[in-house]
């Protein structure tokens, strides 16, 4: 019975981890996409009051700073795909030259893990028998041969994120007038890297104070230097 409680344990476990994984991921690509755009367009609100400037501005730093962020998520993690397919590779080949070998490597693993030798050998050969690379692969790689991450999603949550990030601060200060849309768009922005920073602190099991105190000043700070450079152009009639 205990057994199958574990074998059941494991594997939700692991989808647990990775689905929290996405969402932190999810979260800091949306809490970029709020700073990114809102310093933006608020720097171009400082130069200008031109409603089609702050439209352009803002689209154009949605859509860059979206495909940026799904191209770079994009090669990197084909990267950490490409280094464990080859990882994976390298384990088959060295199970099909020296099954042996391999067995008492992997029973070697979990006696460092507190195992007697004895039980050592006992779950060696019972994975090994179920499946020796997702054995291997687990023990010796920390990896899920049926668990890779795929590019094509991470690139596309990265995507969707960052675009979801962008819109609250291009929405808000394009439908203020032009007298409050400064202040009450750095409000609205500060409230939700409040709320995000709670969130990533949360998801990652840290005290939130110091999340949402780095969040809410990094984000005041990025809005405060394009605001100012955005006044200074302006003033100069660049």
């Amino acid at each position: 019975m205990t057994g199958q409680v574990t074998g059941h344990d494991e594997p939700h476990g692991r989808s647990l981890g990775r689905r929290l994984n996405w969402l932190r991921a999810g979260v800091l690509g949306a809490n970029d996409g709020v700073v990114s755009t809102a310093g933006l367009v608020i720097g171009v609100a400082g130069a200008t009051t031109s409603h089609t400037a702050l439209l352009t501005a803002g689209l154009a730093g949605l859509l860059a700073g979206s495909m940026s962020m799904a191209v770079g998520e994009y090669v990197s993690v084909s990267s950490q795909r490409d280094s464990e397919r080859a990882a994976l590779h390298t384990e088959q080949r060295e199970l099909a030259e020296s099954p042996e070998a391999e067995l008492e490597e992997l029973a070697g693993l979990y006696e460092v893990k507190g195992l007697s030798a004895e039980l050592a050998r006992e779950v060696a050969e019972r994975l090994t028998e179920k499946d020796p690379l997702a054995a291997h692969a687990d023990a010796e790689l920390k990896i899920d041969p049926d668990g890779l991450t795929s590019a094509w999603q991470a690139a596309g949550a990265s995507f969707v994120s960052f675009t979801v990030g962008s819109l609250l601060p291009l929405l808000v200060i394009l439908l203020l007038p032009a007298s409050s849309r400064v202040p009450i768009t750095a409000v609205a922005v500060l409230g939700v890297l409040w709320a995000t920073g709670a969130l990533s602190a949360r998801l990652g099991g840290a005290p939130p104070g110091r999340a949402i105190l780095r969040n809410v000043l990094g984000g005041a700070l990025a809005m405060a230097i394009t605001y100012s450079v955005g006044l200074a152009l302006g003033a100069a009639g660049i």
